[in-house]
């Protein structure tokens, strides 16, 4: 029978006391990040899954879920969530709901911009169904020639100012052409030269298509450009267009105060012909709309001649390639 000292030691003698520490540290070494699922070494050389032995770690939700207090117990979407997606499809639909006065003031204030037009839109209407047409034997009626009236009837009886002025505008219809050259020939950028030639293009079609009556009480002068008293086209205004093609030109390279020049140039211009009767409003309304317009689609064909000669320039790069290759192979 064994004595009692020994039974106590025995008891005391911890088992396999040299293998849990070495199997143990890379465990405690381990990153957490590292743990991915799978098998987890323990002792003795098994292998467990760490849903079995070890707490579930929490894994990042990748899309997105209901809240909690949207689910049951089970995990399933609640009640509560049904009732929000409902009433948020109630809402994002514009014909299943009606617009209150307070909504509408605060769209307005949000939005003026919107609802001026819409409000212009709606008055333009009006007076458009209610005003008596031109008869076909009277003169158009221009808002601009009433409101110059006095300065054409002060260049009737001075044909000498008339002809100052003309010549004056003559000059900065040169500015236009030289700076759009200068951009061109110079600067190496063709976008404003492109504008302009789509431009003269378009209005050279538009004149030829529809050609407006001359005003009654129209003032030529030989100074003015195109130089002598010859015909030319009203719709539309390429004085007026050629200005805006390069005051955008000049806001785009940074020359502001040099666009500004022009933008001032050009309202005296629209100014004068409309005193000396050379365009109707409309011409120099269109016109002004036809600088934006070309100037943008000029810089589309830019930005396509652009990726066309990039995927160009690749397609040689490779084929340049492919025949190094099989030359040196």
């Amino acid at each position: 029978m064994m004595s009692n000292p020994v039974r106590l030691l025995l008891l005391k003698t911890p088992v396999a006391t040299t293998e849990g520490p070495a199997e143990d540290a890379p465990l405690r070494g381990e990153e957490p990040g590292s743990w991915d699922g799978d098998s987890v070494p323990h002792r003795g050389g098994q292998t467990t899954t760490d849903t079995d032995t070890l707490p579930c770690r929490r894994r990042r939700n990748s899309g997105n879920r209901p809240g909690d207090d949207m689910t049951d117990a089970s995990g399933n979407v609640g009640l509560a969530h049904k009732k929000a997606a409902a009433k948020r499809k109630a809402g994002s639909s514009a014909l299943g709901r009606v617009v209150t006065v307070g909504e509408a003031m605060a769209a307005a204030r949000r939005h003026p911009v919107p609802c001026a037009f819409a409000f212009f839109l709606l008055f333009f209407m009006g007076v458009e169904y209610t005003l008596r047409m031109i008869p076909s034997g009277s003169s158009p009626f221009d808002v601009g020639f009433l409101l110059t009236r006095p300065l054409n009837r002060l260049l009737a009886v001075r044909p000498v100012l008339n002809s100052a002025l003309a010549a004056l505008n003559t000059v900065f219809v040169g500015m236009q052409t030289a700076y759009i050259l200068w951009t061109l020939l110079l600067e190496g950028r063709p976008r404003a030269a492109i504008s302009a030639l789509f431009m003269f293009t378009c209005r050279g079609i538009l004149g030829y298509s529809t050609q407006l009556p001359l005003p009654q009480e129209f003032l030529g002068s030989g100074a003015d450009f195109p130089v002598g008293n010859v015909s030319f086209f009203l719709f539309f205004s390429g004085h007026v267009a050629g200005s805006v093609i390069a005051s955008l030109d000049m806001r785009r390279t940074g020359r502001r105060g040099l666009a500004g020049l022009f933008d001032t140039l050009n309202m005296l211009q629209v100014l004068r012909l409309l005193a000396t009767r050379g365009h109707y409003t409309i011409d120099l309304a269109a016109g002004v709309g036809a600088g934006f317009l070309f100037d943008v689609l000029a810089g589309m064909y830019e930005e396509r001649g652009a990726a066309d000669g990039a995927q160009e320039d690749q397609r040689w790069a490779s084929h340049g390639s492919c025949c190094a290759c099989t030359c040196h192979g």
